[in-house]
């Protein structure tokens, strides 16, 4: 017996966004999680930050997921520096939304609140079911439907079946490896670093991308802290491993001045808020998508470098192209979990997927090449972006999500 319309593994806020989005599109969906109620209904803090471009923020009001988020859980991205090397030392790449008919490049929003956020509407959505507690043991797609063993809150073994599974089980997927679907991985072998800081001046809604020659440095801002008042930002520092481990031992105090320092004291003193948090850097590509009565969702299907913090847009924009391949299939009375349905989820997902996935590697193997070559490349291509419009209008068009903004005089031919 089916028990759902879809399967979907993992209650992040990729796999719960998805539940909603096919709710609301007349399909039953069951969640499997491992993670406890408790802990889903109110995350802890992880010290990520993500990024939405225009058509994300769009999709989550579609879902009810946006106007759930507190005030001070929503910061505005109004512009973006990129330098190379310390801020000053070089005339930094500036990023903004002119031209583009919006005015700002997007918003910034804690990964906590999303994933709360999405639970909040998930739990209370008729159409789906979420199992916390739920331990996959084993999956499998046949001719006629899709099965996922687990054992259940109790410890009691189950199995549930459907005519389509989503794994969205992050992009170490076991999900995906039971699936019988590889992925390629790049160890960037490096860590990154993510604390909440408070500072003296006011970052202004900008964000700044500094890339050094043995680190990177991302300053983001955020509203002020809703209880002090004071002006806070997110620090991101992404160093190899050995030195992760020293920067982790550092006091708060220490680590805080070291950012400063770092940032050339452009926003004054800084002060550590709460908890450093840090994760290896690995980029994943999955070799498939999709496949007979099973597709992939989120970082289990691509897993990006956060240089740009816009990984999850990538996941929002796959919520969307899936819930628009299964809505096709059911309209036309096809199976949702025929191959040959999914294999327009995954021409849609790729085509989107692939520019951002590989510019963004190469952006970070650029930035973090020493060698002469690479340093003048960079210099190069900071300048270009000054002296050749249409090369900026590219790069904010990924930032917010929109197409260019090509000047006239540049505007493609018809």
């Amino acid at each position: 017996m089916q028990h759902s319309d879809v399967l979907i593994v993992g209650a992040g806020p990729t796999g719960l966004s998805l539940s909603i989005a096919l709710a609301q599109a007349g399909l039953s969906a069951t969640v499997l999680e491992l993670q406890s109620a408790e802990v889903l209904a109110d995350p802890p803090p992880d010290g990520r930050e993500i990024a939405l471009t225009h058509p994300s923020r769009a999709l989550l009001q579609q879902l009810g997921t946006w106007q759930r988020l507190q005030a001070h859980e929503i910061g505005l991205l109004r512009e973006a520096q990129v330098h190379n090397g310390a801020p000053g030392q070089q005339g930094a790449m500036q990023l903004h939304a002119g031209g583009t008919g919006v005015d700002n490049l997007g918003w910034i929003v804690p990964n906590h609140a999303l994933r709360r956020t999405a639970w909040e509407v998930a739990s209370q959505t008729p159409g789906i079911e979420i199992l916390t507690g739920a331990k996959v043991t084993g999956v499998r797609v046949d001719a006629d439907a899709a099965t996922v063993e687990f054992n259940d809150a109790n410890g009691v073994a189950q199995t549930l079946h459907a005519p389509l599974l989503v794994a969205a089980d992050s992009r170490f997927s076991g999900v995906r490896r039971q699936l019988g679907i590889g992925a390629s991985m790049h160890d960037f072998g490096r860590s990154v670093i993510v604390c909440r800081l408070h500072v003296e001046k006011d970052p202004a809604q900008v964000t700044h991308e500094c890339f050094d020659h043995d680190s990177t440095l991302a300053i983001l801002p955020l509203p002020p802290d809703p209880e002090s008042g004071s002006h806070q930002v997110s620090a991101v520092v992404t160093v190899d491993g050995a030195q992760a481990q020293q920067l982790l031992a550092l006091t708060p105090a220490d680590y805080a001045a070291r950012i400063a320092t770092q940032f050339q004291h452009r926003l004054g003193a800084m002060t550590l808020v709460g908890e450093r948090h840090s994760y290896p850097l690995v980029a994943v590509w999955a070799h498939r998508f999709a496949g007979p009565r099973c597709a992939l969702a989120g970082d289990a299907a691509v897993g990006t470098h956060p240089v740009t913090a816009h990984g999850f847009n990538l996941g929002l924009s796959g919520v969307q192209a899936l819930q628009r391949t299964v809505m096709l299939a059911r309209r036309r009375g096809m199976d949702i979990g025929d191959a040959r349905e999914l294999a327009g989820y995954e021409r849609a997902h790729r085509l989107h997927a692939w520019p951002i996935f590989a510019g963004t590697n190469a952006i970070v193997r650029l930035y973090t090449d020493e060698r002469a070559p690479a340093r003048a490349l960079r210099r190069a291509v900071l300048a270009a972006s000054e002296r050749f419009p249409p090369l900026k209008a590219v790069i904010v068009s990924q930032l917010t999500g929109r197409r260019p903004a090509w000047p006239r005089r540049c505007a493609p031919s018809s």
